[in-house]
């Protein structure tokens, strides 16, 4: 098998179960899920229905009426005869555009606070369960979550469901006026309204399979599209264009595959509905003729009949073209309700206080949810305040999971971490967050001002401090020979900054921050010479009274480290000064001689 395949396959493997846990934890997608994303806005909903009947019935009631007054004129009724039908004409165009004015304001805004609680609900869900459910997917997915599906689930509730339940009580309506001018067009009609209100029901279970897989076709592409924006630089210079393209284009097809099989199922719905909806008016048809010329109906109230029994079928069409498209929402309802559902990695009840900045790891052990190896396996070791200790070892060792530990991204499944002498678990988690900063090695700056990226650290802080944080990082130098100085945007993920320039960023955050504790998760690993230098300054000056943790691979870093605590296979497997570890000879001394072998 070509490695292309094996990767495709195990990607498909991936995305089943991604999905599998998905649908899971979505519950039984249905109409209950569907109304449920609108918990809390039931008032605006119902507000929203009722405007759209008013709306409804003014207009089939102005049709109705003047099809009665068509009616008498041809019989040659006399003028006093219109009047009443004048102004019930007047009364029922007044109600009619009234009710689409209020329609048209409520709807809206019942959309707005219903896309606003989605997104804020999938927001709020993305941030409970991250990283461990983030890192598993794909942004571009998640985006389209967020955007395209809650905004399906925005047209559905504020415009087709009011629709569609006016077009419900509207045709009632119109039969029982029916029945009022004739009982027997109203039975002539009964036998095909049930079949039109249930044909999008024929197929509910096929539409619900395709409409999920369509959806999924189209956020596996948008996903695609943003990567290959994100990585162009990448895939041109590995001169991977054309077989980028070639994948897109895989995934193209793919949904238009998934689209044809989707518009084959609504267009036999389709096909169905105007069929009946025929029939129905061919056989109200006939029966009036029949019903004139045996003199039970008036010959002055044909025209209304008529229009009364398209009042009776049309929007019950409606009804049907809008419920095609439930297998696709009720998709999209499983994927919003999967993210909103996720539990908490963590939960934050804690109340107590750290008393200093010391940090322990206490026989701390921890497997990750996708394997069964462990991770850390009884990892002991401290930092003292003021101290810096220098984590070290081979990839997969555990040296970012012990950084996760110690924000609480995840929590330990054996031992205990501390900081001051509390188990983090017992912390508020905004005060962990806040009392222990982070310098990663892949900054994220946003799309705005430097001094804004800077502020992350302390929102509140004014221009004098962000300087002052620049300063001490070594960054005010660059920065003021920016054309715009502190004002420069970053552009998207700091790109219109260089490595060094976005990690002096970095560490103008965490200065600014102040926090007692900071970690340095190979900070330092990306950096030229001169970025390097720029860096190890600005790091003495972070240094000062704070506990550091410092994730680091290169010698100059390390030796700035007051102590070094060695990683392997999950464990803490030597600790010492660099001068003790190098005469030990041991694990230390056989990953600096490995380093300078590859130098």
């Amino acid at each position: 098998m070509s490695t292309t395949t094996t990767t495709t396959t195990a990607a498909h493997g991936r995305d089943g179960a991604t999905h599998a846990r998905d649908a899971a934890l979505a519950g039984r997608s249905g109409w209950a899920d569907l109304l449920q994303l609108a918990r809390g806005q039931e008032r605006l909903m119902l507000l929203t229905i009722v405007a759209t009947v008013l709306a409804q019935g003014g207009m089939v009631a102005t049709l109705a009426i003047c099809a009665w007054l068509i009616g008498i004129a041809i019989a040659g009724a006399a003028a006093d005869a219109w009047l009443p039908g004048t102004w019930a004409l007047v009364v029922a165009v007044a109600a009619g555009a009234g009710g689409r004015w209020w329609q048209a304001h409520v709807s809206h805004e019942f959309a707005f606070a219903l896309i606003e609680t989605m997104q804020i609900g999938i927001y709020d869900g993305l941030e409970r369960a991250a990283p461990g459910y983030v890192a598993g997917r794909r942004t571009g997915e998640l985006a389209a979550v967020a955007t395209r599906d809650a905004n399906e689930m925005e047209h559905f509730f504020a415009h087709t469901l009011a629709d569609a339940i006016a077009a419900g009580i509207v045709p009632l309506l119109a039969l029982v006026a029916l029945a009022f001018v004739q009982p027997w067009l109203t039975l002539a009609l009964l036998p095909f309204l049930p079949l039109l209100a249930s044909v999008p029901f024929w197929l509910g279970d096929r539409a619900h399979r395709q409409g999920r897989a369509l959806a999924q076709a189209a956020a596996k592409l948008d996903a695609d599209v943003i990567e290959g924006i994100q990585g162009r630089k990448e895939i041109a210079s590995f001169g991977q264009a054309q077989a980028w393209l070639d994948r897109v284009a895989a995934r193209v097809r793919t949904m238009e595959h998934e689209q044809r099989r989707y518009g084959t199922r609504a267009g036999l719905e389709q096909a169905a509905i105007e069929l009946l909806q025929a029939g129905a008016l061919l056989a109200a048809l006939l029966t009036g003729a029949v019903l004139v010329q045996q003199g039970l109906l008036a010959v002055a109230w044909l025209p209304c009949a008529v229009v009364l029994v398209g009042a009776a079928l049309i929007p019950l069409a409606e009804v049907a073209q809008a419920a095609r498209k439930l297998g696709e929402l009720k998709a999209g309802a499983e994927r919003i309700l999967a993210i909103q559902r996720q539990p908490a990695q963590v939960v934050d009840r804690g109340t107590a206080e750290p008393a200093d900045a010391t940090v322990r790891f206490e026989q701390v052990g921890f497997a990750y949810d996708d394997t069964r190896v462990p991770a850390l396996r009884g990892v002991d070791f401290d930092v003292k305040p003021a101290e810096t200790v220098a984590l070290v070892g081979a990839s997969g060792a555990g040296k970012s999971t012990c950084v996760s530990l110690l924000l609480r991204f995840r929590d330990v499944q054996a031992g205990r971490v501390m900081v001051g002498g509390v188990d983090v678990r017992d912390m508020p988690l905004a005060r962990l967050r806040q009392y222990v900063s982070v310098v990663p090695q892949d900054v994220y700056l946003f799309d705005d001002t430097i001094a804004n990226n800077i502020r992350l650290g302390r929102p509140e802080a004014d221009d004098a401090a962000v300087e002052q944080a620049a300063r001490d990082a070594q960054a005010h130098d660059f920065i003021v020979a920016l054309p715009d100085g502190y004002g420069t945007r970053c552009g998207e993920r700091g790109a219109r900054l260089s490595g060094g320039q976005r990690q002096r960023i970095a560490i103008a955050r965490a200065l600014l921050r102040d926090s007692p504790v900071l970690v340095l998760d190979e900070a330092s690993s990306s950096l030229d010479t001169e970025s390097e230098r720029a860096f190890h300054d600005a790091l003495a000056r972070l240094r000062r009274h704070r506990t550091v943790l410092m994730i680091a691979h290169r010698p100059s870093t390390i030796r700035q480290a007051d102590r070094i605590v060695v990683l392997d296979d999950g464990r803490a497997v030597e600790q010492g000064t660099h001068a003790e570890l190098v005469a030990r000879g041991g694990r230390y001394a056989r990953l600096l001689a490995r380093d300078a072998g590859h130098a």
